[in-house]
């Protein structure tokens, strides 16, 4: 298998290159179990966010982690957008997203419960990768709606176009079909 290596702080990882749609190969970055990747790029992204952020707001799953330790870095709350609708959700916002990872359509809402959480505040949303963009944008259409303002965008990655919005610890090339 084809990898991809990749430095996060001191830590280095070999991701392995991963078809996700027809042509389109990746380098597969999940933090998910791996402590040591997520404190360090947790804590490098805490450095870089600006100060004036209220709360953090990520997708689940993926990004959970990351968002718990940035908030612990900073003192900053996070909010949970999921992934499904439950049925204790009070007035949620949803909005539906393709992402590159998953291919198919999913739901991104946010309970009604949080939405006085991201009202009228400065919010960073935290997120491990960027890639086309899709989740990032249902996720600044739901704090739009709801009268939040979104002041940052933090991910481990960026990958795909470079996107200057995003501060990312780096960036993560797409690989040619072989």
């Amino acid at each position: 298998m084809k990898t991809h290596t990749v430095q996060v702080g001191d830590v280095t990882r070999e991701l392995p290159i991963v078809e996700v749609a027809p042509g389109v190969n990746v380098a597969l970055f999940n933090m998910l179990g791996d402590t040591e990747v997520t404190e360090a790029a947790g804590k490098a992204l805490a450095r870089l966010m600006p100060e004036d952020i209220d709360v953090l707001v990520t997708p689940e799953v993926k990004a959970l982690s990351l968002a718990h330790v940035i908030s612990r870095e900073t003192g900053k709350p996070y909010i949970v957008i999921r992934k499904t609708q439950k049925p204790y959700m009070v007035d949620p916002v949803a909005r539906e997203v393709v992402s590159i990872t998953t291919g198919i359509p999913q739901l991104l809402v946010l309970d009604g419960f949080d939405v006085p959480k991201v009202r009228g505040r400065k919010v960073a949303i935290v997120d491990d990768v960027v890639s086309s963009g899709g989740t990032l944008h249902s996720l600044r259409q739901i704090i739009d709606e709801v009268g939040g303002e979104v002041a940052a965008v933090l991910a481990v990655f960026t990958e795909g176009e470079e996107r200057d919005e995003v501060t990312a610890l780096d960036h993560l090339p797409l690989f040619p079909s072989s």
